[in-house]
């Protein structure tokens, strides 16, 4: 059994009300999917969040050209385990389209369901080339950058993008109309411009105004909002109202893993408890132990301190935890001490939905170490 009884049933119990999302020739089994984070949604953690609610997930973002250049650490970030191949999709960046196209065909033969191409990254080291959110800067030339990408491919392709470069420049409604004429499956929109990287908070309005004008072109687009729902409650009350075909979940995955079963059952009495937290965290540990991707036991240990940090983000006495983890030196210390520290908890939930802006900043910091 993958959890115990316990946690079993309050799992498939959520797992009840949820719904499949199509999109396109896309099908997913819940309208909530898990958004690409750099370092983070690799195999491991993308089959943990499938496990527990999440409709599907994309890959952290991978150089095209890496990939065109045989780099081995850059190919093997392709890697796609059996039991996920269904439901997840590899994303790509770059600034040289036939070099995407190229590599798009390599992430293919390993199983991709879907090649989703990067739109959206603000880092400098991306924009500075050509890549990312650069991409959005000259609307009328993305058809033709587009199109030996999809034609490339027999799978799906689909697009994460931003409002525009900044306030001045919001070309996404421009983006969408060239994603429409050329087929794309469906855009991610993460509701901030470029040189907002995750600053301010997210312009939901004008996610909304891109979804009816998605519905309104000839051939519906289907959008996936993003951005800021990083609370079961935020999550409940945005697919209450929203015009999106479903919603992505980053970071608010990293506070609380349970946030694709809650974020689709507003009305429930079923809580999870420190307990169900460190089976999470041993859940985790055992996809380590048997990743496709030929890590270190040094990253592996590195993955497993991110990951019990994060997901304490909130809970009382969290920074003293955060404290003791990082001098660990195995991964067996650090289950020990992580067991202590959530099995001490009755209910985790009334922190969850409490998680401060501060809390949000130290969390990135985290991530970034």
């Amino acid at each position: 059994m993958i959890f115990s009884t316990s946690l079993a049933h309050k799992i498939a119990a959520l797992k009840q009300n949820t719904h499949p999302m199509s999109a396109g020739r896309l099908t997913f089994s819940s309208p909530l999917l898990l958004a690409p984070l750099a370092g983070l949604t690799t195999t491991p953690f993308r089959l943990l969040m499938l496990e527990l609610g999440a409709g599907g997930a994309v890959s952290e973002l991978i150089s095209g050209n890496g990939i065109t250049y045989n780099n081995q650490k850059t190919i093997n970030m392709l890697k796609i385990d059996q039991r996920e191949r269904e439901h997840v999709g590899i994303q790509l960046f770059g600034e040289r389209p036939l070099a995407i196209a190229e590599s798009a065909k390599i992430a293919e033969a390993e199983g991709a369901r879907f090649i989703d191409l990067n739109m959206g990254c603000p880092v400098k080291k991306v924009v500075s080339k050509g890549g990312g959110a650069a991409l959005l800067r000259k609307p009328q030339e993305l058809f033709a950058f587009l199109e030996p990408i999809k034609h490339a491919i027999s799978i799906p392709l689909t697009i994460k993008i931003r409002l525009g470069p900044n306030s001045q420049e919001i070309t996404a409604p421009e983006v969408l109309k060239v994603a429409h004429d050329l087929a794309i499956e469906m855009v991610a929109i993460h509701g901030r411009t470029a040189v907002q990287f995750y600053t301010g908070t997210v312009n939901w309005d004008a996610i909304e105004e891109l979804a009816k004008l998605a519905q309104s072109l000839p051939r519906q687009l289907p959008i996936i909002g993003n951005g800021d729902l990083h609370t079961p409650s935020a999550v409940q009350k945005r697919l209450a109202i929203t015009n999106c075909q479903g919603l992505m979940l980053g970071r608010g995955a990293l506070k609380n893993p349970f946030i694709f079963l809650h974020g689709v059952s507003p009305h429930t009495d079923i809580c999870f408890s420190g307990h169900d937290y460190f089976e999470v965290l041993l859940r985790l540990n055992h996809h380590l132990d048997h990743s496709i991707r030929e890590d270190r036991e040094e990253g592996r240990l590195m993955q497993m301190k991110k990951f019990a940090v994060s997901f304490a983000s909130g809970i009382n006495n969290a920074s003293q935890f955060r404290g003791k983890i990082w001098p660990i030196t195995n991964r067996k210390d650090l289950l020990d001490l992580a067991y202590e520290f959530y099995s001490k908890i009755e209910n985790v939930d009334v922190f969850k939905d409490q998680v401060s802006s501060e809390a949000d900043s130290e969390l990135l910091d985290v991530h970034k170490s």
